[in-house]
């Protein structure tokens, strides 16, 4: 009769299959586990004992050897005394065992794994225990390999091919003489038992998950095969361990396993009698049930198989070696500037690994907490990196706001589920029929927030995942919500989750305030909140489109990295590029000194624009201007702007005197981008639409400043509302606001003819291009009606009486240079104008006014005693005089330079900086 001897999942037993009665050539104990499973689990068809010739060897056998003999093999007496040196060994605990772990990056090639034996052997401790992964990808290619075979795929054999090419290509770079040969026949071996179980697989068309686990389980086998025979090349005695014969687990219902530790520690005691060497290298991922049956800890559990052994041995530390410095306190594929922790609590590692962060497999914390055990993530590529450690820390009982997050995680691909109506309140079990209704069809619940009103419940589960939940609610409550107790079971899809972690938030005031705030000035909008009573993390849902600028913007608060704003320059003329080389100059120091990085990812004129994603390289502007410029298209330039997800923080900033530039500050300030401008057009424009801008900006939390619409770099707006915020009464502004007319009247003065201080003054820049633009007094006229309407007070600028200095007789005129012809015909009745002043003891002064009390304004020319502030005035200065309630007496004055690019950029930036302060960046 032809028989099959095929390998069993369980690594002790083999079956032999006849077109009769089963055999077995296991222990009658083997024999009983193997027909339970049999009946169970495998049910291979009688029909496959005739697919197969000739025995099959099984390679990983848990049985006991001594010397290369088994314990089968052995007499009476030989077994009793190895049960007697079993029974008098002792398994060493406590600080002189050091665990280390490394995963499938680390073993990848033979030379990694050579450097793997070179970090164990430069380890000092005592007593070293090394847990290995597979090696790169043979994870995956085992599991494909049943999945092909379990496909009825044939393909299996040539992927079983390069599985073993793998290996053997690595052992012979790593290996050499007799460890080569042993470590090569046993490879041989177990492929050969692969392909027969792979064979059976494929003919029964399934594969139970014993089958499954047994196959994918030879990767650790082989990667701790390797590093052990490349240590004891180098004369270091080493053991190997299968730690199927050691760590017993229980599965569970959830794809998860959960240790049996009294069991496992009984095993690991007997098998270190065996072999109690100093240096043991021990497969990770694989277990075994209590039956003995080959199962896995599940994806990433070689993290969890280092936790669970370093539990066994009291360890000293356990340190998870992989290809990244330590935990990042944010993705860094995210966040750029996100930092290397040097240190986390357990409690944070475990909330972090929850939320979806690359830190650690999310029950491996548990093992190492019971005895204070840390684990130490560290980076096998850069071993000079000191990585980070995560142990017990104490609660923290005066929380520093600044400190108290330490990192940030975020979960995508999610959908909220909410289910609202006013027949849930008071009514017990709702919850519990909700959430039923969810377990059913096996959907994860990531969060849960209810309102105290019990008015409504959301929760957050896979995209993947909702289509089902929302159908089975709904049949669910079918009868709830026809009759109205329930208004609405809601699906809101493309979330995400971001959750800020931290022990020492417990007790802090302030945390969520500050994380909020963050979000609110970035323009995201939360749309459900959760934080547990034990305050270690605080967890919002928000638009899946917001996550990575809600990270940044996050992280940035909190001072783990800089506060970084992307800007839009529109206008690079002689303000806009002035502002640009002040930029250049201080970046390096707002960087250093202040925290704030400012990215200039786009600069715009009337004809070409440039745009960059990352930020522009100021040191060269002007030449990628000339070379890499594009159409200008300003709707493409604010699109660019504020569809850029790697900066949270956006602001336009014009630099123009353009009308229809300024028309568009209320569609981008209710974009969540901010404003800053020179630009006096907004301000003094139509009063509906000035309304309409200041009242959108009062009720966001997105910033417009415009400081240097008055006094180019002087504090005139801030102080006039400085004034007002803290409770004074504005009685009267007077001043001269233009720089240039400032100048012209401080040199029109002794035997100087008026229409030599105005050409004088158009060639050393003071004046526009056409100086009536500045002798109209429309300029002026601007800044009354902004500073009116700062007080108060409702003026359209045609309200405002203005003296053009441009006589009747030369507005007319078609250019700049006819005008400055004709000019000097007017010179006398200019110099009988102040021939009457100087008589007086009196000077010109050309202001503006305004008159709170009255309700008005007016720009004139004034004169003045030569003893008044006004008279005082040198250069370009301006002078503004606030009389107020409380400086009725003595009005205050601001004065200063009012004219000139330098100034005027120098009030921009700061602006810029002062928008950096409010979105975070130290003050």
């Amino acid at each position: 009769m032809r028989s099959l001897a095929v390998a069993s999942p369980h690594p002790g037993a083999a079956f032999a299959f006849a077109a009769g009665r089963p055999r077995s050539s296991a222990s009658p104990s083997q024999r009983l586990c193997c027909r339970h499973a049999s009946s169970r689990r495998w049910r291979l068809d009688r029909t496959l004992a005739c697919s197969f010739g000739g025995p099959l060897r099984n390679s990983h056998r848990p049985g006991r050897h001594y010397m290369g003999v088994s314990e089968n093999m052995l007499t009476p007496a030989a077994a009793v005394s190895v049960e007697q040196a079993e029974a008098s060994a002792h398994l060493p605990k406590g600080d002189m065992w050091s665990v280390h772990k490394f995963g499938g990056t680390c073993m990848g090639t033979s030379q990694r794994i050579q450097n793997v034996a070179d970090i164990i052997l430069r380890d000092p401790s005592e007593r070293k225990l090394v847990v290995v992964s597979a090696m790169s990808k043979v994870t995956d290619m085992m599991y494909n390999l049943v999945n092909k075979a379990q496909s009825r795929d044939d393909s299996y054999i040539t992927a079983l091919d390069e599985v073993f090419e793998k290996h053997m290509a690595a052992a012979k770079d790593l290996l050499g003489g007799e460890d080569l040969a042993r470590f090569l026949s046993q490879l041989h071996a177990d492929v050969s038992n692969l392909k027969a179980m792979l064979r059976a697989i494929c003919i029964a068309g399934h594969a139970t998950e014993s089958f499954s686990d047994y196959v994918v389980g030879h990767g650790e086998l082989w990667s701790a095969q390797m590093l052990s025979f490349a240590i004891k090349k180098s004369g270091t005695p080493c053991s190997w361990m299968d730690t199927r014969e050691v760590l017993v687990v229980n599965p569970t219902g959830s794809n998860q396993v959960d240790p049996d530790y009294l069991e496992s520690e009984k095993r690991l005691e007997k098998w270190f009698a065996r072999r109690p060497a100093e240096t043991i290298i021990a497969t990770g991922f694989i277990a075994s049930t209590p039956e003995n049956i080959p199962t896995t800890l599940k994806r990433d559990g070689s993290d969890f198989s280092a936790a669970i052994i370093g539990s066994l041995v009291e360890a000293g530390q356990v340190t998870i070696w992989t290809d990244v410095d330590g935990v990042f306190s944010a993705d860094p594929r995210k966040v750029s500037e996100a930092v290397i922790l040097s240190t986390l609590s357990y409690q944070e590692a475990w909330e972090m690994s929850y939320f979806g962060a690359n830190v650690l497999h999310p029950r491996t914390i548990i093992p190492v907490m019971k005895y204070n055990i840390p684990i130490v993530i560290r980076n096998m590529f850069n071993i000079s990196a000191p990585g980070t450690m995560i142990c017990q820390q104490p609660a923290n009982e005066n929380g520093d706001l600044e400190a108290c997050v330490k990192a940030f995680a975020t979960i995508d691909k999610l959908a909220l589920v909410n289910v609202e109506g006013t027949g849930m309140a008071g009514v017990p079990g709702t919850a519990s029929a909700i959430f039923g209704a969810v377990k059913d069809v096996g959907a994860n619940v990531i969060m849960i927030s209810q309102a105290s009103s019990e008015h409504s419940v959301c929760f957050a589960v896979p995209e993947k995942e909702v289509a089902a939940v929302s159908a089975a609610l709904h049949v669910r409550f079918r009868e709830a919500l026809s009759a109205g107790r329930l208004s609405k079971v809601e699906v809101i899809h493309n979330c995400s989750i971001l959750a800020a972690v931290g022990l020492k938030m417990a007790s802090t005031p302030g945390v969520s305030a500050t994380l909020f705030d963050a979000l609110a000035k970035a323009n995201i909008n939360v749309r459900a909140i959760a934080q547990g009573c034990s305050e270690y993390n605080i967890t919002v849902v928000l638009k899946q489109e917001d996550c990575v600028r809600a990270l940044r913007a996050a992280h940035s608060r909190f001072f783990l990295s800089k506060t970084t704003l992307a800007v839009g320059i529109i206008g690079p003329g002689l303000i806009g590029r002035t502002l640009l080389n002040q930029l250049k100059d201080q970046a390096a120091v707002l960087k250093e000194n202040m925290n704030i990085d400012l990215r200039v990812m786009g600069i715009t004129g009337s004809r070409t624009m440039l745009l960059n994603d990352t930020g522009i390289d100021l040191t060269q502007w002007k030449e990628h201007l000339k070379t890499e410029a594009e159409p200008a298209n300003l709707d493409k330039f604010v699109d660019h702007l504020s569809e850029n997800q790697l900066f949270p923080n956006r602001v336009l900033v014009d630099c123009t005197a353009d009308t229809s530039v300024a028309s568009h500050y209320y569609d981008w300030l209710k974009k969540g981008i901010h404003v800053i401008t020179p630009n006096k057009k907004a301000n003094s424009g139509p009063l509906d639409k000035y309304l309409k801008l200041r009242t959108l900006q009062r009720a966001s939390y997105t910033h417009y400043f415009y400081e240097a619409t008055v006094g180019a770099g002087l504090p005139i707006i801030s102080t006039l509302r400085g004034l007002l915020e803290t409770g004074d009464k504005i009685l009267r502004i007077e001043g001269i606001f233009s720089g240039t007319l400032s100048y012209i009247f401080n040199n029109f003065e002794g035997t100087r003819t008026f229409s030599d201080v105005v050409s004088e003054a158009k060639e050393a820049g003071y004046t526009e291009p056409d100086p009536r633009d500045d002798l109209s007094g429309t300029d002026v006229a601007r800044k009354v009606i902004i500073l009116a309407r700062e007080s108060g007070l409702r003026l359209e600028l045609s309200d405002i009486p203005v003296r053009s200095l441009v006589p009747e007789a030369l507005r007319s005129c078609s250019t700049a240079d006819e005008y400055m012809q004709k000019l000097p015909s007017f010179d006398q009745d200019w110099a009988i104008e102040r021939k009457d002043a100087e008589a007086a003891g009196e000077v010109l002064r050309y202001v503006g006014v305004v008159d709170v009390v009255n309700k008005e304004g007016q720009v004139e020319l004034r004169r003045y005693k030569k003893d008044h502030p006004f008279a005082q005035l040198s250069g370009s200065d301006n002078i503004i005089a606030f009389t107020t309630s409380r400086y009725r007496e003595q009005p205050l004055i601001v004065r200063g330079p009012g004219a000139g690019a330098e100034v005027t950029a120098g009030g921009v930036f700061s602006d810029i900086l002062r928008l950096a302060s409010y979105l975070g960046a130290p003050s």
